[in-house]
């Protein structure tokens, strides 16, 4: 059975009014050194004495370059001339410092998974945070810094096995600054919050090179920006987070397999589970998607579906006794230490979510509440697929993602640049395209899902979270609705990043 899907150019004369008087940087000049054809043979004479020696330069030739490259979303697949992998945080800024003085364009990296089509305008040097992976508990043993390069599966395997755990998004092979830059759900979001809401503080290279800390005390505007809309503002080289003692070493899981026939049951249960943002705590994460299942049928898709429970089997199954009830094709179970619990739910760094090199075709909702009717009528909508296109139904998923809040729903939501604290589902549409011919209708069905969703919940406008978003949204349906939401944010971007460098995912300004 297939696993479980779920699934961080120039503007100035829209900014001329809030920078005037501001000199021209060099990378905005007419110069005679633009470069047309970057190559990294120029990069290395040019930089290479002025990085420390364990950076690394790599062009299309070299043999890693495809890797450092490779990303989860060759739809949005950026055009990457050179590599850098810098070895130490000071790097970061002599590298911006040189793209700069050189008018190239920069991007940094870490787990490559961003999927937003914005990221597809970009030409130029990537950043590939690789090296900066580093992990330092401090003595309190209440907080630890990481590198600007860690990566989910990682950062829970080191914390784990010393005692610790953090809040982390939900898939191993993520990027811990892809997700958390823009808030970063995950499955301990109900006792502590979303990453966000735990980052302490971060070194940050801004747009001119310049390095600086932002927290609570120290740009504390900048602060507010970087929990929810950091990916426009600077590129984070270390960061400060709360960890906790590690708790329950038991986690349950529960994977469900069910027919078509039974959604409307299972939306049912799904809402009176939920109450509307009422989950049990320790309830932390369920995740159900549509999908083919061909050893089941390949008629129509099925409904898969997988909670974790922070605790014993025992106690989770009082509370899965309105699933149990439910006819299943097939009901699997098991307790694991948190570690381990990614894999059992499909999200761990073997997983089908976490391969490379795919072309997706996605959207993506908040909502509040399941409308049952909708659920029905995107379920019919999938099985026409199976049925009319078969080869792209076969790699489409209708994700519906749901994490016990209660830790997010006490932070106020004025507090970050994360809008949405209201929102209790997640809900990803991925097509899997087979070839790019079939872009076209898997953009089509998209929207129609999008279009669908939003139907269900009259009244509601688009929130739809920054990290899934395609970047066929607007800003206001990434950042925020109330308008001072988005006042604020580009008012700082004219504070710390004038000419819109960090604008290749889902700007605030658009290109």
């Amino acid at each position: 059975m297939r696993s479980l899907v779920i699934s961080s150019l120039c503007f100035l004369s829209g900014l001329s009014s809030l920078v005037s008087g501001a000199s021209v940087p060099r990378y905005f000049e007419r110069q005679p050194t633009t470069r047309q054809n970057l190559t990294s043979q120029e990069v290395r004479q040019e930089l290479g004495s002025q990085i420390s020696p364990g950076t690394l330069i790599y062009g299309p030739d070299d043999a890693e370059f495809a890797n450092l490259t490779s990303r989860w979303n060759d739809f949005s697949k950026p055009d990457v001339r050179v590599v850098i992998e810098p070895a130490a945080e000071s790097d970061v800024s002599t590298i911006v410092k040189y793209c700069n003085d050189n008018s190239i364009d920069f991007l940094a990296v870490g787990g490559g998974h961003g999927l937003t089509y914005s990221l597809k305008k970009f030409s130029g040097l990537q950043i590939s945070m690789r090296q900066l992976n580093n992990i330092t508990i401090q003595e309190s043993g209440k907080s630890a810094w990481f590198g600007g390069g860690t990566v989910v599966g990682p950062v829970i395997q080191y914390l784990y096995d010393r005692g610790y755990v953090t809040t982390t998004g939900g898939c191993e092979c993520v990027g811990m600054l892809g997700a958390g830059l823009g808030g970063g759900h995950g499955r301990y979001e109900g006792f502590y919050g979303l990453i966000s809401d735990n980052i302490l503080q971060l070194r940050v290279v801004l747009a001119d090179g310049s390095a600086i800390v932002v927290s609570n005390s120290s740009h504390s505007d900048l602060f507010w920006a970087m929990r929810g809309a950091g990916h426009n503002f600077g590129i984070v080289t270390s960061y400060e987070m709360n960890i906790f003692p590690v708790g329950p070493k038991t986690w349950h899981w529960h994977n469900y397999i069910w027919r078509g026939e039974q959604l409307e049951t299972v939306f049912g249960a799904l809402n009176a589970f939920h109450n509307n943002g009422s989950t049990p705590v320790n309830m932390a994460f369920e995740a159900g998607n549509f999908l083919m299942d061909t050893s089941i049928t390949s008629e129509e898709p099925v409904l898969f579906w997988t909670f974790a429970y922070r605790g014993p089997a025992d106690e989770a199954e009082k509370l899965l006794a309105p699933f149990n009830a439910i006819d299943a094709v097939s009901s699997t179970m098991g307790d694991v230490p948190y570690s381990q619990i990614a894999t059992v739910q499909g999200t761990s760094w073997d997983s089908p979510i976490c391969q490379h090199g795919l072309l997706h075709v996605t959207s993506t909702v908040f909502l509040q509440v399941f409308n049952v009717t909708t659920e029905r009528q995107i379920f019919e909508g999938f099985k026409r697929r199976a049925q009319s296109s078969p080869a792209l139904a076969a790699g489409s998923s209708i994700m519906h993602e749901g994490y016990s809040t209660e830790a997010v729903d006490k932070i106020d939501p004025a507090s970050s640049a994360y809008p949405f604290r209201g929102d209790h589902h997640l809900n990803l549409f991925n097509a899997v395209a087979p070839s790019p011919d079939y872009e076209a209708e898997a953009r089509a069905w998209a929207a129609e899902v999008r279009d669908q969703w939003m139907a269900g919940q009259p009244g509601r406008k688009l929130d739809a979270y920054v990290n899934y978003a395609s970047g066929m949204e607007t800003a206001p349906d990434w950042y925020g609705h109330e308008s001072w939401r988005i006042e604020r944010l580009k008012s700082l971007k004219a504070k710390y990043d004038p000419y819109n460098r960090f604008r290749y995912y889902n700007p605030i300004i658009a290109a």
